[in-house]
């Protein structure tokens, strides 16, 4: 197996994507925070005194994702054309979750994995510093790609 990010002599570099085509593609990443039951239920009842932690944290996943280029430094800049978080919050035995999705789009010469990985990673970051005052156990886990399509790949589902 090759890795696309070196050269002959192992040094990274970016990936010449100029002669692929543009097609459409998609990513859909998941991740959680996983925190005291009384974090979650501070969440749901929107007490959390920085504010609404979940707003907060799509809006800060939207904006990473449209930056990722910036933060990963072998990434392509992307016309994203679409970037969407859901989370879903769930009460287990004597702890809370806080499940993250990010989908997002593009038509481009190259995927979006990484600003759907990214747009996760910082909604994820975003929860765990508005809520870190009233929990220090809550930790930030599973982060990693569901699915992608488009390209020459086609589709990949891993979950």
């Amino acid at each position: 197996m090759t890795l696309t990010h070196l050269d002959e002599q192992g040094r990274a570099r970016m990936v010449d994507v100029g002669a692929k085509p543009v097609t459409a593609r998609e990513a859909v990443a998941r991740g959680e925070v996983q925190m005291q039951l009384a974090t979650l239920r501070l969440i749901v009842a929107g007490k959390v005194l920085k504010g609404d932690v979940l707003a907060v944290a799509r809006v800060a996943g939207i904006m990473a994702a449209k930056r990722t280029h910036e933060l990963i430094p072998l990434c392509h800049p992307l016309p994203i054309s679409f970037v969407g978080l859901d989370f879903d919050l769930r009460e287990e035995a004597d702890s809370g979750v806080v499940a993250i999705e990010a989908a997002a789009r593009t038509a481009a010469q190259t995927g979006v994995e990484m600003e759907a990985l990214t747009a996760v990673s910082v909604a994820a970051l975003t929860i765990y510093d508005m809520c870190k005052a009233v929990d220090r156990t809550m930790r930030v886990t599973d982060v990693r790609l569901a699915r992608k399509s488009g390209g020459k790949s086609g589709e990949i589902v891993l979950e």
